[in-house]
């Protein structure tokens, strides 16, 4: 027991040194200490070459674009030229302007609405970036017809063979709703107030062009 407590003490009295593990020393060589961390290489960048002087520089010049061929500019002439009306619609229109009490089926924001000249209609929505006294055009119809003659169109009727014009006359909104939501077996409610706005149209002009006109 006593040269266990006489080693112990020997111990504590030299200091013993220990070394760090093999893969944290560092590497020597011949011609000294050389440290694992590297340094990034410094790469200069690479100059541009310059023309020598009295030698002609050679420029890029632009490739032709497609479209500023004659082959796309006349595609795009016949494209952009209106198309030719049919003979029956030439032959039928002068009778179909003629009749009285004309109706037109027109598409605003993609809803249609069967209208005839003097009518109001108030649009579910309010239009935006109009005022009150504005003059819209309206050229897109479903169909336009009296009593006796309908021209349908596919999908729309040319813009060509009327003129609708539609003037804004207000914005209306209706009285405040209040909804309370709350779900069951819980005390939480959550109310929501609306109020929404509509826009108000009056058609002030519904006109069949003549056919002389058009050509």
């Amino acid at each position: 027991m006593s040269r266990t407590l006489l080693r112990s003490v020997l111990e504590l009295r030299t200091p013993i040194t220990r070394l760090p593990p093999s893969f944290l020393l560092p590497i020597r060589t011949a011609g000294g200490v050389r440290s694992l961390h590297q340094t990034s290489q410094i790469v200069d960048p690479v100059q541009q070459q310059q023309p020598e002087a009295g030698l002609p520089q050679q420029t890029q010049q632009p490739k032709p674009s497609s479209s500023s061929s004659p082959i796309a500019a006349a595609a795009s002439n016949i494209s952009s030229a209106p198309k030719p009306l049919h003979p029956s619609v030439k032959q039928l229109l002068p009778v179909l302007a003629a009749q009285p009490g004309r109706y037109i089926t027109i598409h605003i924001h993609g809803k249609p609405y069967l209208v005839t000249q003097g009518d109001s209609v108030r649009l579910p929505f309010k239009m935006p970036n109009v005022q009150p006294g504005d003059v819209l055009r309206l050229n897109r119809a479903v169909n336009l017809g009296s009593r006796d003659y309908t021209l349908q169109g596919s999908p729309y009727v040319d813009e060509r063979l009327f003129e609708c014009r539609a003037v804004v006359t207000g914005v209306e909104s209706e009285p405040m709703r209040t909804l309370i939501k709350k779900k069951r077996r819980c005390r939480r409610k959550k109310t929501v107030h609306s109020k929404h706005r509509f826009t108000i149209l009056r058609i002030s002009e519904l006109k069949i062009r003549d056919v002389n006109e058009l050509d």
